[in-house]
């Protein structure tokens, strides 16, 4: 008997959204058991309606599958890793006669020992893509078996992906939807709806974000919580929820400009789709409906779509925190109002 985990879910907004790709107010589902991540995220959205809406930017989209050889030796290694490369015409022709939809756009190597590891990097539609990419490789595995007769098997993934861990590799080369969103704060707006100063936000995100982070040794991030929102889109539109691990890895940056604060949070990994595994649930079809992400649009549209919504609720919450954070005892007061309904830290 299927079973199902409930989760509270509540619409948030709307976030007004300006780019090529979102171009309008947004109403968003995040479904959580960290009640204050509603309010907070309300917040940002509002700072989002009052300062000309936040600007979003796609710059990259790609998931990615590896698998691991084995060679006699690492010249050999090298030899059929160079050759591969070389032949990424033949490896595009398995691809398209395995899938309508994965297209591989790189492949990437790395030589340790001699075991060859081999990154291949598609565009996968509207689907996140983690079978469609499986199993491409699985067909790039077969095909190189069958070139390189004198290669091994290791393993159709070999961690050189890397899925749902943290790394640096997936910053470097890219893992699902990269988006950059971009604020401009006014004095007034910080001062009104954030009750803090455009001056306290840069420093506390300086000594924060940026030197804590530091310190404590984040590999490629440099956030005060990314992973909240994004679990909790993750949950209400279907989404792999463990994919939140190399999703959280990420950038916060803030800087004066004049008399206001720019205000950026950068996600290179954001992994969503809006077809597959999850996506025909009753509530999640009804909140895909809701974000505009079940049109009938170009392949990938949908998705590109939802990865830039995810990116501006992650922007709104991460910026309310550090508001809030700037002024003593609000964050504390914040959770036990809204989580244990009352009104002081006792």
């Amino acid at each position: 008997m299927n079973q199902f985990a409930q989760v509270p879910m509540k619409a948030i907004g709307p976030i007004k959204i300006v780019g090529p790709v979102v171009n309008e107010e947004v109403l968003v589902p995040l479904a959580t058991y960290e009640i204050p991540v509603w309010p907070s995220t309300n917040r940002g959205a509002k700072v989002s309606r009052e300062s000309g809406g936040i600007f979003t930017t796609l710059i990259d989209e790609r998931m990615t599958r590896s698998f691991a050889v084995e060679a006699s030796n690492a010249a050999q290694a090298l030899i059929v890793a160079s050759q591969l490369k070389a032949r990424k015409a033949e490896l595009e022709t398995v691809v398209a006669g395995c899938s309508r939809f994965a297209k591989l756009v790189d492949l990437h190597f790395q030589v340790v020992g001699k075991i060859l590891y081999v990154r291949f990097e598609f565009t996968t539609g509207d689907a996140a893509g983690h079978n469609m990419v499986t199993k491409a490789t699985e067909q790039l595995l077969y095909w190189t078996e069958q070139q390189y007769p004198a290669l091994r098997y290791v393993s159709v993934s070999s961690n050189y992906c890397i899925d749902k861990k943290v790394s640096a590799v997936n910053g470097i080369l890219g893992r699902g939807k990269y988006v950059v969103t971009e604020i401009i704060i006014p004095r007034e707006v910080c001062q009104k709806t954030l009750k803090t100063t455009p001056e306290k936000i840069v420093e506390l995100n300086t000594k924060k974000n940026l030197l804590g982070s530091i310190i404590a040794g984040s590999l490629r991030s440099a956030n005060a919580h990314f992973a909240n929102v994004l679990l909790a889109f993750y949950l209400a539109t279907g989404q792999d929820a463990a994919n939140i691990v190399e999703g959280s890895q990420g950038f916060t940056f803030a800087e004066m400009q004049g008399d206001a604060v720019y205000f950026s949070a950068t996600l290179p990994n954001i992994i969503v789709g809006t077809i597959g595994n999850g996506k025909d649930l009753p509530f999640v079809q009804e909140n895909l409906q809701l974000l505009g992400c079940l049109q009938a649009r170009e392949t990938g549209d949908n998705s590109r779509r939802l990865a830039v919504i995810c990116a501006a609720a992650v922007m709104c919450c991460e910026l309310s925190l550090i508001a809030a954070l700037t002024n003593p005892s609000e964050l504390m007061r914040a959770h036990v109002a809204f989580e244990r309904n009352q009104s002081e830290v006792k």
